[in-house]
């Protein structure tokens, strides 16, 4: 185990019960980059917080490092702390009752997005070059369009999640932020062990029309530059729905009924047996996930097998989705419990796409209202990772 004196973090993004820190390998394509990793992620010799006091109280010191961040150091990057979560990642504002908010550096007093709270906090404020993340519902994709990052979330199952605290399995991943869409496709070509310079490249751009119907007219024309930028870059755009036969709420709906199913057998056990303490917004989602019957369950991964067939058919191998990664800038701290629901819902119904599908997706930081930042994110089918990271690349150049 190293330990090294807590990184100055003016921005509260820092775990100061893990002061883990690995030395990266003297050579290698990230040597010299430093950076960070959501307090999910086990480091050998600290125990894996998960943004609850109880959980850290209650579990031991890891006995190996998640084979994803030893990864990254073996190629050189140093590893220099664990970033604030919300509890057991059950949140999408970043606002922790235990630990605090992290300071959103390109919008003070607003949140910075949740669950990778910390990890988009200290990218964004420059205290490391990039940071890894989880991505359930939304965790990196909603931090980086709050934070004014770049944040992807690749397909589902791309990458392997021993060694980190998961939540709901038919929909956690592991991401990463940056501040530059060129270390960005870097992380990605390690980590996914793909050639960016070989990338199949998109001909057919579809511009998810509900998808910009939920987002806020001043979100929907921050973005229209954007959206004209990425229409340039391939041969074929159309403006259409993302789901022909039901709105997208219902999407949200029972993948709602999933996660919440999913990560109370994950955490509920330990619940019982610990009663932990618990922000009134995360007990509430674990009481609504424990209360899913298994008819609700059988019916919703019904729904979301259909909604995979009908995205595919929409996704030939050389198309591409764009849509708004959040459907409004980041909302200011300490709203009430109510408003923060309907928040909760709005960002829901954008996320739940590529989770549905287990499709990866890149969020940009090319937007802005009133000063703060919105993002523009790029989907692709299962498994063309390579195609969203190059095409990333490509549009912030």
């Amino acid at each position: 185990m190293t330990t090294r004196r807590p990184i100055d973090d003016p921005l509260n993004a820092f775990c100061a019960h893990a002061t883990a820190y690995l030395s990266g390998a003297a050579a290698g394509p990230l040597a010299g980059l430093r950076f960070a990793a959501k307090d999910l992620f086990d480091i050998v010799g600290h125990v894996t917080g998960a943004g609850n006091p109880d959980w850290l109280a209650t579990h031991a010191p890891a006995v190996r490092t998640a084979p994803v961040v030893q990864i990254l150091v073996d190629s050189g990057a140093d590893m220099v702390g664990k970033t604030h979560t919300d509890e057991l990642s059950r949140g999408i504002l970043g606002e922790n009752v235990h630990y605090g908010t992290p300071t959103n550096p390109n919008a003070r007093g607003h949140v910075p997005g949740g669950s990778s709270s910390g990890s988009a906090a200290a990218v964004a404020g420059g205290l490391v070059d990039f940071a890894l993340g989880t991505d359930t519902g939304g965790s990196v994709r909603i931090p980086a369009s709050f934070c004014g990052i770049y944040g992807m979330r690749p397909s589902h199952g791309r990458l392997s999640l021993a060694g980190v605290v998961g939540q709901a399995p038919s929909f956690d991943t592991i991401g990463w932020f940056t501040r530059d869409a060129g270390l960005l496709a870097r992380i990605g070509e390690i980590l996914l062990g793909v050639d960016l310079r070989h990338a199949p490249r998109p001909h057919h751009l579809v511009i998810a029309s509900d998808a910009f119907a939920i987002a806020e007219p001043a979100t929907k024309a921050a973005l229209t530059p954007a959206v004209e930028a990425l229409t340039a870059l391939v041969d074929s755009s159309e403006n259409c729905p993302v789901s022909q036969t039901v709105p997208l709420s219902e999407w949200t709906a029972h993948q709602r009924a999933i996660q919440g199913r999913e990560a109370w057998n994950t955490f509920g056990e330990w619940i019982d047996q610990t009663n932990p303490r618990l922000a009134f917004d995360i007990a509430d989602n674990f009481i609504r996930g424990k209360q899913v019957s298994d008819a609700a369950l059988v019916a919703a991964r019904e729904f979301q097998a259909a909604r995979r067939v009908e995205l595919l058919r929409m996704f030939a191998e050389d198309t591409v989705l764009c849509l708004p990664t959040a459907p409004f800038p980041a909302p200011t701290i300490g709203q009430p419990r109510s408003t923060m629901w309907t928040q909760r819902n709005a960002i829901s119904t954008l996320t739940t796409i590529s989770a549905t599908a287990g499709a990866p997706q890149v969020s940009l930081p090319l937007g802005a209202v009133d000063g703060l930042p919105v993002g523009l994110s790029i989907l692709g089918r299962p498994g063309a990772d390579d195609t969203v990271l190059a095409l990333a690349r490509a549009l912030a150049r």
